[in-house]
This record gives structure tokens, sequence and C-alpha cells, in this order.
């Protein structure tokens, strides 16, 4: 094994629609995902918003965006925009 090799950490992407674009350079994004209760194994919605940073304010209400884990940009903000 080559112990100059270095590993590339996989980081996790989310794919969502964006809800809000008020903000400057950051936009929130919802994603949903579809559960199964334990006990009566009825399938539901579980929603959860991300705010994402977004460089050139390219993207609005409505579109369809991927984004992933990021250093921190501010206190609520953590994740950036891969592509549409």
């Amino acid at each position: 094994m080559d112990t100059t090799s270095t590993q590339i950490k996989k980081v996790p992407t989310h794919k969502g629609v964006v809800v809000s674009d008020v903000m400057d350079k950051t936009i929130v994004v919802k994603v949903s995902t579809l559960k199964t209760h334990a006990k009566y194994r009825k399938q539901y919605t579980s929603s959860k918003r991300y705010k994402v940073h977004d460089e050139e304010n390219a993207y609005k209400i409505g579109d369809t965006v991927v984004f992933q884990e990021c250093r921190p940009y501010s206190k609520d903000k953590r994740h950036q925009v891969v592509k549409q």
C-alpha cells in the first residue's frame, strides 16, 4: 500500500427546491424526504429547509438545485450550490 496516497472525502449532497431568494447571496432550499412510520407503516413526507450560499444570486424561487456541505459561511449557512 502506498503511504503517500491521500483519501478523498466524499461530501454529502442534497437536492431540493428553492423557496426563498430574498437574502443577498443566500437561498433557502426545501428538501423533502419520504418516510415510513415504524408502527403503522404509513408513508408521509418530511421536509427540512437549508440556507445555501449562492454567490451570483442566480437561483430564483421554484428552481431545483443540488447543493453540498462546505465550510461555514455564517451562523446558519453551511452549504453551497453545486449545480441546477
